[in-house]
């Protein structure tokens, strides 16, 4: 069926409107040999043809599902329950994209109130919403809370060195043009000693916990002194670290923003991600994005509706908080189907697996000749990833992983840090066996002989 949504007799107002006698007429400047230009395309094939051709072209990617993974630095693979697909492939869930009709969306708006719920324990914070994009836009949106809570009085923020330097790229965009000043030391094994940084015109002070390298702050009596400086603290997390570690909430965090990838959304190639946010309840007015609340209707039933939604689709323009959207709400059911599977035991179960398998790998690699394990900081515990000092390349290192023992190897931190070359970020998660690390040992033994 041709969709056609104006008339000709529609079309024929608009052209005389704007003062042209015909369709054609608008594009009379370009040449005459640019209108309708060949496009050289293949033949035509058939539907079965086209699908083996997809396929083939597939296969050449290099898959985490396929191949013993390593990569992390953001993007992890993680064991996902059937239970994930099988309630995100339901209709009445991946057809709900935005739930702005209480009465026709209770199943959705009950599923973000249960994921809100659930980030709230997570994170030991009071208030969550549903939610952003990615852990790097809602650490930009935490930003600007601060931000706007000091009503222009403070315009000074400190990010760690230790944030993910995508992170620290986002928020930079973020406060481009704006009267900020970015305190923002871009060398990851720069001076971490924040508290010393803060001063009367700061209004936020960022860290993330385990940090880019994989590695725990010292986050004892660094809230108290944000706090008597006026400011808050802003605190990214891995949120899988918080099924066995203390939540930022515990420790005086103001704002938590961590991406959900983690829990229950597949690396998919870089997408869809998941922003999470949570902040204390004084803050949310403040709140960009929409917040799901349980009430009860006219007679007594319980029910589901957007109790704050400040973002410009529902409130003026002028007191939108900010102009970013949701997430497509299915990457939030999706980590709500997989906290909920999971429960708090199993959490913690994937926790510790992440936990002791990195540290049995990182032991292994220690005792090969010419590798030095988080020469940054030797003594600073970490989680799930940690550095590897090679004495040689880390892409002629990760290119002979690939090719002899089909491995996807760590992150070069050469890419983001010129004080890091040859300086390889490994993530061991649950989905990693024995056998893999131990592959993963004898192929980095290999490599860098």
């Amino acid at each position: 069926m041709s969709y056609l949504p104006h008339t000709d007799a529609e079309r024929t107002a608009m052209l005389q409107a704007i003062g042209v006698p015909s369709l054609e007429a608008l594009f009379e400047h370009l040449p005459v040999g640019e209108r309708f230009p060949a496009l050289s395309l293949p033949a035509a094939e058939s539907e079965m043809e086209v699908d083996r051709r997809l396929r083939e072209l597939a296969e050449r990617n290099t898959e985490c599902g396929v191949h013993p993974c390593f990569l992390g630095a953001g993007a992890y693979r993680h064991f996902r329950p059937a239970t994930v697909d099988y309630v995100l492939s339901r209709g009445e869930f991946y057809t709900a994209y935005t739930p702005y009709q209480p009465e026709a969306s209770q199943g959705m708006l009950q599923a973000m109130f249960e994921y809100q719920t659930m980030i709230c324990r997570l994170t030991g914070m009071d208030v969550s919403n549903a939610s952003h994009y990615d852990g790097a836009t809602a650490l930009a949106e935490g930003v600007l809370l601060a931000l706007d809570r000091q009503r222009g009085q403070r315009r000074r923020v400190i990010l760690s060195p230790g944030v993910h330097p995508q992170y620290r790229e986002v928020v930079r965009t973020y406060l481009r043009g704006g009267d900020v000043e970015l305190v923002d030391d871009h060398a990851m094994c720069g001076d971490t000693s924040l508290a010393g940084q803060l001063d009367a015109n700061t209004a936020a002070l960022v860290i993330q916990n385990p940090n880019f390298l994989g590695q725990f702050e010292d986050v004892q009596g660094l809230a108290d002194a944000v706090h008597a400086a006026g400011a808050l603290l802003i605190v990214v997390v891995d949120p899988i670290s918080l099924g066995l570690f203390q939540p930022p909430g515990a420790y005086g965090a103001d704002v938590v923003a961590a991406d959900g990838q983690a829990l229950g959304l597949p690396v998919s190639f870089g997408g869809p991600h998941l922003g999470i946010f949570a902040c204390r309840q004084a803050h949310v007015r403040r709140l960009a994005g929409r917040l799901v609340g349980e009430t009860v209707d006219a007679e007594g039933k319980r029910g589901y509706v957007l109790t704050l939604g400040t973002r410009e689709q529902h409130i003026r323009r002028a007191r939108a908080t900010s102009n970013i959207c949701t997430n497509s709400a299915l990457a939030a059911l999706a980590t709500a189907v997989y906290l909920a599977t999971l429960g708090k035991s199993g959490l913690r179960r994937v926790a510790e697996l992440c936990y002791h398998k990195s540290h049995y790998c990182a032991g292994k690699l220690a005792a090969l000749a010419g590798v030095d394990v988080n020469p940054q900081a030797p003594d600073k515990p970490f989680f799930k990833e940690f550095v590897v000092r090679l004495p040689c390349p880390v892409a002629e290192v990760n290119q002979q992983l690939l090719d002899d023992q089909g491995i996807i190897g760590g992150y070069d931190l050469g890419r983001d840090d010129p004080e890091l070359t040859r300086h390889m970020l490994v993530a061991v998660t649950e989905t990693n066996t024995r056998a893999e690390i131990d592959r993963f040992v004898d192929g980095m033994a290999a490599a860098v002989q």
